[in-house]
């Protein structure tokens, strides 16, 4: 049985010694702890990922959660995140009548990192290692038993084929995509066949195709050390082998993990950071590790199967990538990887592009999955990764038609949360009067793009439209499209239509453009207040018009009340007890007052008083969050972590800067909690933030300097660190409540 109080015992144990040591002993993935976060507060845990870079194969224990005292089996490819695993691989010692197509293994003294994996299955007394590749992996398994030893492959539904010492494998996915793999065993079978369950192994038969098909191999009880390897593919099982050996050409796993640690740590290294806090390195380089689980790279030999028109296309020099669910990265995952990896931002950029041309209809997608789109949340988000790259320099892409594919998406597809339908009624009203009509609580909808679950959301998608067609205006000026820039710019002032000046608050109208009434902003709009916003109530999607924070300001009254509101954001009480308030609002968790910490929509608030001449609120606000909701222990994340949407935010945030607007070149500065944190940008210039009177509880700047100049902006442009800089901060332990807080300091907002 596992002992989770012994593992979170030695983890302690390792970072006492840690903090004894010299922290130059240590490589970035040596701070690396998979397992933070693993116990949920309330929805999707994080999972230990075992995977190289955005690299095809993934594979993480596949257990109910972290508590669990078994697996089921051992992994050999998730296929999307979260995912469960296409393939299971069991390896046991008992009667051959007794096999299964999956074994449910007891297991202890578990050991992830990033590249590497290890387990013992403790009632079978198997030791079993494990380490990836990109496109491949290796397990090693220790039998100690004195039986013959079975080694057994299933597919959950697909086809399942023996040939020789290898197996072949098959498993339908959705939309008719499927994975592949090839096996090949270090050792010589002695009996090999499909199996049948209370049976044994069936020699006579050598493939099986179906569901939950398994093949089953015997060895010899001599042979207690087994390896084996396999690569995955998704366009064949000749394009698995041919995967399996341009990557493993032998069976020692110790040289697969060893280059699998390399490729991290070159990674990783991208950002270094000094201080005296272990702990802190641990969460940033986490969370770091974490912003590289997805997109994935599915590029095989230069070509690749796609699921966007269900073909193999030939490939260049542009890797595609697939797995991103932009609503969720958008924010700032994808503006981190504009900083340290140019050239795999622009591939995923060109990817969208590609499976907008292979899609029935040229629209940009929205949630990209190794399956294909899946069109989930609200709002055409990938327009703001278009204009943010793009506005920062990255321009190795075609700018006209990815433009065509976000115009096309946003005024061609409807706006209805969670559908892929054209446009229709709801969108015709929304171009002519600016904003998504709303239904009062008990009426049916009969618009026939509308979710029946996932609703209208008609504040959030108001307000993420008003956003993207601001972005869409940033490129179409970039094409010199100035009459459709003048267009798209005018309708990303539409937030105005829905805001209520009495209240302060975004506020859903009928279609006669009446405000709901009554109204709670806490809780009208049912589960998740989809009737009305989505997954957040109306104090999260109070702050959600990050391109223009400056007539936000105004619209509320000016600086002073707008801090007001800032401030009982973070203390309004919560209205009802925690089991009533998270049985209507699961995803709003990590909360301080109505402000949660758990949810990507909120992650821009704590830096908004930097626009409000308040910019020490948001050193203490940063500085306060980050340390209470994302620490180094299995409850250390306050949310779902969305493959790097929220983990980008803690990178930059304990970086000590933020981008706050995707597609305004310019980054608002926090509270960086390192010493000195240095940067290698896509350019191989760097970026430093070097804390001075540096110290763990010093959160808030006294002075700056930004490149040798006196600097009192709580902000900087991306012009000014692109070529190499160093941005100088004092810090100490009261805030300076004079620094950053002139009008002329603020960051700049959308003027048109």
């Amino acid at each position: 049985m596992k002992n989770p109080t012994k593992n979170i015992f030695l983890l302690s144990c390792a970072l006492a010694l840690a903090s004894c040591s010299s922290s130059n002993d240590k490589t970035p993935v040596d701070y690396v702890n998979p397992y933070m976060g693993n116990i949920s507060h309330l929805l999707v845990p994080t999972y230990p990922t075992i995977h190289l870079p955005n690299s095809m194969l993934r594979v993480y224990p596949e257990r109910n959660d972290y508590t669990s005292d078994q697996i089921h089996g051992l992994p050999m490819i998730v296929t999307s995140h979260r995912g469960s695993s296409a393939f299971n691989f069991s390896p046991v010692q008992c009667n051959e009548s007794d096999l299964r197509n999956v074994t449910n293994f007891t297991y202890d003294n578990e050991i992830i990192h990033p590249y590497y994996y290890e387990v013992t299955l403790d009632e079978n007394q198997t030791k079993v290692k494990f380490a990836p590749s990109h496109q491949s992996a290796i397990y090693n398994i220790e039998f100690s038993k004195d039986e013959t030893s079975f080694l057994v492959f299933n597919s959950r539904n697909g086809s399942i084929a023996i040939d020789g010492n290898k197996v072949i494998g098959s498993q339908k996915l959705d939309n008719n995509t499927v994975v592949y793999f090839c096996a090949e065993m270090s050792e010589k079978p002695t009996k090999k066949g499909i199996l049948k369950q209370g049976v044994g192994i069936d020699e006579s038969q050598s493939s099986a195709s179906g569901n939950q098909v398994a093949a089953a191999l015997a060895f010899d009880k001599k042979k207690k050390d087994i390896s084996m390897k396999y690569g995955i593919s998704f366009i064949s099982a000749d394009q698995a082998e041919k995967n399996l050996k341009r990557e493993i050409d032998n069976y020692n796993i110790d040289k697969v993990a060893k280059k699998g640690k390399q490729i991290w740590n070159d990674a990783l290294d991208d950002i270094k950071v000094k201080g005296t806090d272990e702990d802190a390195k641990i969460v940033f380089y986490t969370s770091l590790y974490r912003c590289y689980e997805r997109p994935v790279n599915i590029t095989e030999d230069k070509k690749y199967f796609s699921a966007f028109d269900g073909m193999v296309h030939e490939n260049d020099s542009i890797d595609f990538y697939t797995d991103d669910w932009i609503w969720d990265t958008y924010r700032a995952t994808h503006p981190l990887r504009v900083l340290i990896d140019e050239k795999k931002e622009s591939d995923v950029i060109n990817s969208y592009i590609r499976m907008a041309e292979q899609m029935d209809n040229f629209w940009m997608p929205t949630f990209p999955e190794i399956t294909g789109d899946s069109r989930r949340m609200n709002s055409n988000h990938a327009v703001a990764t278009v204009a943010d790259a793009y506005n920062k320099g990255l321009q190795s892409f075609d700018l006209e038609k990815a433009y065509q594919a976000c115009k096309n998406a946003i005024t061609e597809k409807t706006l209805a949360p969670w559908s892929a339908k054209p446009a229709g009624w709801l969108d015709r009203f929304y171009k002519e009067n600016g904003y998504i009509p709303a239904l009062y609580e008990g009426e049916n909808d009969t618009v026939p793009e509308v979710h029946s679950w996932e609703k209208r959301q008609p504040i959030a998608v108001t307000l993420g439209t008003s956003y993207d067609e601001w972005c869409l205006g940033q490129i179409a000026k970039q094409l010199g499209k100035n009459d459709e820039a003048d267009y798209f710019f005018q309708h990303a002032k539409n937030y105005r239509t829905v805001y209520n000046e009495e209240t302060a608050f975004f506020h859903p109208k009928d279609a006669q453009g009446n405000f709901i009434m009554p109204f709670d902003y806490k809780f009208s709009g049912g589960l998740g207040a989809r009737n009305y916003y989505g997954e957040n109530n109306a104090w999260i999607y109070r702050w959600d018009v990050p391109h223009n924070i400056a007539d936000l300001i105004a619209l509320m009254g000016g600086k002073e009340k707008f801090n007001n509101n800032l401030d009982r954001t973070f203390r309004e009480s919560l209205g009802k007890s925690k089991f009533d308030f998270y049985s209507q609002l699961p995803d709003q968790t990590g909360n301080v007052g109505q402000f949660s910490m758990a949810n990507e929509p909120s992650l821009h608030i704590p830096y908004l008083y930097n626009y409000s001449g308040k910019p020490w609120m948001t050193q203490k606000r940063i500085r306060t969050l980050v340390s209470e909701w994302f620490r180094n222990d299995l409850m250390g994340v306050p949310g779902d972590e969305d493959g790097g949407g929220m983990s980008a935010f803690v990178v930059f945030s304990m970086a000590g800067f933020y981008p706050v607007t995707p597609g305004l070149p310019i980054y608002n500065i926090g509270s960086p909690v390192f010493e000195n944190m240095t940067m290698t940008m896509s350019n191989g210039k760097k970026f430093s933030i070097k804390a001075e009177n540096y110290s763990p509880e010093n959160k808030y700047i006294q002075a700056a300097k930004l490149n040798g100049k006196d600097w009192n902006k709580p902000w900087f442009s991306h012009d000014d660190i692109i070529s190499g800089g160093e941005l100088v901060v004092v810090m100490g332990k009261y805030p300076n409540k004079n620094w950053g807080n002139a009008d002329t300091d603020v960051p700049p907002s959308f003027n048109y």
